[in-house]
């Protein structure tokens, strides 16, 4: 008998269906993935499975008899917990306090019985073979360990269905593979686990059953050995799509847009000397800790550098904001959307105008409404953001995808000469990321200059022409891009000689 069953569930927003007449059936003991374009129905799916949404249609029901599931509270009740992308622990507290929260063992005084909270602690992860201190605070944990803390987190309030939403986004290999390892473990021990991810290789080496979604309606169930990652995409976005990556720059010029000469940051990064040229796009891969993104801030006057300097279009400057460096021609997408790229509590407008207000501000400090909304529409209709029509729809109703096609955008809105992207795909479905690719080529088409940070090797061979890496700070290598392996960058992230 299946432990979760899904049918006929259907959900409309403002009139317009999200989801449509789904039927699944989960067993206990398996890895079920369930993928799809962003705005297929995915979180909408699992929003109603954990309680945060009401179906308008269809039932639940678990281990064969029909629930009620009104709230997340409810979810718990019947065994079902979810895990975040944005994670919710609290890097203040102790490892024991985040996994036992308004939970925790007191004495007859009523205050917390420290050692009975850090024993329990110790116990639940030994149930998944993890040994872990659990009086430290989580903030000293890496991200990896930050997430399993969550898990065992639900895994104490006896969770029996587990829902992953983009776990790999922000981990290292090595921490997906100690994710991997757990989940394994907890599927041996007969719990079900919901795995939503974008990564086709990750769905192929861990799903038992993969799932997929598009537009609102289920469009199929492959078993593991069915699973073809051609066969996956086509019954995701209902094409083929032969490529991810266009063809590499049509023309490369000589000239230097950008320079950095002996660029230090002190123990983020050192003495780092590159060149971006208008018409290419650069990749820069390094492994998490690399300095990267933090040399990415400094050229972007987010940070500033203590040593060294910048040279562009051949003048020195050094940038003390990022609005400098915005009215210097340079763009900067950042990693983390939410926090540092978008507002979501505001409209799409409002998103696309944020890095162009001195031109759509009135006198009295006002918006222009007309030319801001003209300017959204334009990269709405170019870019294919959903739904149509959208530009006063709040960022948080939208889809992820669709929020990077926003902040890219944004960005876009600027006519940067020089576009740093970081992370550009992180997220986002293989139609998006397609869309994404083909929009960066075409800008580099028109001369300008990208500098891409990408933790995806596929990506970075796929889209530069040039590939920089950086390792422990310092950049060990600049390479054309032919025919390179991913084996020969790694090397050169890990500093390893040929």
């Amino acid at each position: 008998m299946s432990i979760l069953t899904i049918e006929n569930v259907s959900k409309s927003f403002s009139g317009n269906k999200v989801l449509s007449n789904i039927n699944l059936s989960m067993e206990k003991g398996e890895i079920h993935s369930i993928i799809g374009e962003n705005g297929a129905g995915k979180s909408t799916l699992m929003k109603i499975i954990s309680g945060v949404y009401q179906a308008d249609e269809g039932k639940i029901l678990i281990d064969g008899e029909p629930v009620e599931i009104h709230n997340p509270m409810d979810a718990v009740k019947y065994g079902i917990a979810i895990v975040h992308q944005e994670l919710s622990v609290a890097g203040n507290m102790s490892v024991a306090q985040n996994v036992f929260v308004n939970r925790e063992p007191t004495t007859c005084l009523g205050f917390i019985d420290w050692k009975k909270l850090n024993y329990q602690t110790e116990k639940e992860f030994e149930k998944i073979g993890i040994p872990i201190k659990p009086e430290i605070p989580v903030s000293l944990l890496s991200v990896g360990m930050q997430q399993i803390v969550e898990i065992v987190k639900v895994l104490s309030e006896n969770a029996r269905i587990l829902i992953l939403d983009e776990p790999t986004s922000a981990l290292s290999e090595k921490e997906i593979n100690n994710l991997f390892g757990l989940l394994y473990k907890l599927r041996d021990q007969e719990k079900l686990i919901i795995f939503i991810s974008h990564k086709l290789q990750e769905v192929k080496l861990i799903s038992d059953d993969v799932s997929v979604l598009r537009d609102g309606k289920l469009i199929g169930t492959l078993k593991n050995e069915e699973i073809d990652e051609n066969k996956i995409i086509q019954m995701m976005v209902g094409r083929e799509i032969n490529s991810l990556y266009p063809p590499k720059a049509v023309r490369r010029s000589d000239e230097i847009v950008l320079e950095t000469v002996n660029l230090s940051r002190k123990e983020k990064f050192k003495n780092i000397n590159i060149q971006l040229h208008p018409g290419e796009i650069v990749g820069l891969f390094g492994l998490i800790g690399s300095g990267r993104t933090e040399f990415a801030y400094s050229l972007f006057g987010a940070d500033k550098a203590d040593s060294g300097y910048i040279v562009l279009n051949g003048k020195r400057i050094s940038f003390s904001s990022p609005e400098e460096a915005i009215n210097a021609g340079i763009g900067y997408l950042a990693e983390d959307r939410k926090n540092l790229g978008l507002f979501l509590g505001m409209d799409v407008v409002e998103n696309i105008s944020a890095a162009i207000l001195n031109i759509l501000v009135s006198k009295s400090g006002f918006l222009e409404e007309k030319p801001a909304t003209e300017i959204a529409k334009k990269y709405i209709s170019s870019l294919e953001i959903h739904p149509e029509n959208c530009e006063h729809e709040k960022l948080y109703s939208l889809s992820g995808g669709n929020q990077q096609k926003v902040l890219l955008s944004k960005w876009l809105a600027v006519n940067p000469k020089i576009l740093i992207v970081d992370e550009p795909t992180r997220g986002v479905d293989v139609g998006a990321k397609a869309k994404i690719h083909s929009i960066l080529r075409e800008l580099a088409n028109q001369n300008i200059a990208i500098l891409m940070i990408s933790s995806e090797l596929p990506e970075i061979l796929g889209l530069s022409d040039r590939i920089i890496v950086f390792h422990e700070g310092e950049c060990v290598s600049t390479m054309e891009n032919n025919s390179l392996t991913e084996e020969a960058i790694l090397k050169k992230a890990f500093n390893e000689s040929d």
